[in-house]
């Protein structure tokens, strides 16, 4: 069934749904605070809409892809946000990386309203979206995720409905942080393996034969040992992902240790200008750290 769909927040992961959702036939307006940044959906099919609440008046559901709970909280209840658009009908889904506390508030400012929030994060980047291929994790009220599972199924392969408020973001917070290790783990895995004169390939073929190889290690990784970086989820993101972290961690009581010093080695790297490669560009930095008289 087609549906009107307003996509608010057209960054890389953005723009991706965007285009997957109007080729599947959907009615698709998206926003962006940098409208130029959005212009090139127009000519896809979407439609350009000038703020959040313009954006919610024109659909039915309303998925938000920005960069953190600030951000989302700005679009949804500023001057011209998503709020004074909505209807009782509308269906805000936030497909964003932000913290669980944040996550909560925002749905519990929104029931104020009589307006439903579905925490709706999701796992794979840019390419996964175009392909249909996004895992999504979702909380919030079941029905309302069902109403809403032909448009999410259209950008998803996987939808997990995991729980009440909050629960959706904090496994993304989760699964990032497996992400980031992986990268670090695969990282010093090559730089060790060039250092003992092993060709890098040598040991992904290994690795990859082995209980232990990963969907990184089957395909990111054999860019990486020929320095192709090309961002589908950049460093300096994984980065902001690690602090939430780390907030995250703390506001629950608990110290995990590889979890601080893989923020610190992806906030010194970005120190090194490295953010904007892809987040597996953290290989440079591991090799900025091994050789440091290379400097």
């Amino acid at each position: 069934m087609t549906k009107s769909v307003s996509v608010v927040g057209t960054g890389m992961l953005g723009s991706a749904v965007a285009q997957r959702l109007v080729q599947a036939g959907h009615n698709v307006y998206v926003y962006n605070r940098t409208p130029q940044k959005a212009k090139n959906l127009v000519s896809c099919g979407c439609t350009l809409t000038a703020s959040p609440r313009e954006a919610a008046r024109l659909s039915d559901l309303v998925l938000t892809l920005v960069r953190d709970g600030p951000a989302v909280y700005d679009v949804c209840f500023g001057k011209e946000g998503i709020v004074h658009g909505c209807d009782n009908n509308t269906i805000i889904a936030d497909m964003s990386t932000i913290l669980p506390a944040d996550s909560t508030r925002i749905r519990h400012r929104f029931e104020e309203y009589g307006i439903c929030w579905l925490g709706t994060p999701v796992m794979g980047g840019p390419d996964a979206a175009v392909d249909g291929q996004l895992v999504a994790i979702v909380d919030g009220d079941e029905a309302s995720l069902d109403s809403i599972r032909d448009v999410l199924g259209t950008v998803c392969s996987t939808i997990h409905h995991v729980g009440g408020p909050g629960t959706a973001h904090a496994v993304k917070l989760c699964m990032n942080m497996q992400i980031a290790s992986l990268a670090v783990s695969l990282s010093e895995g090559i730089t060790l393996a060039r250092a003992m004169k092993i060709p890098p390939d040598t040991f992904l073929k290994v690795l990859n034969s082995t209980y232990f190889g990963t969907g990184m290690s089957k395909r990111k990784a054999y860019k990486m040992i020929k320095s192709e970086y090309n961002a589908t989820f950049t460093l300096e993101n994984l980065t902001k992902d690690l602090g939430m972290i780390r907030d995250a961690a703390g506001l629950s009581g608990v110290h995990l240790e590889m979890s601080d010093t893989i923020l610190d080695m992806y906030t010194s790297a970005v120190s090194k200008g490295l953010g904007g490669l892809d987040y597996t560009g953290i290989l440079e930095f591991v090799r900025m750290k091994a050789k440091p008289h290379d400097d």
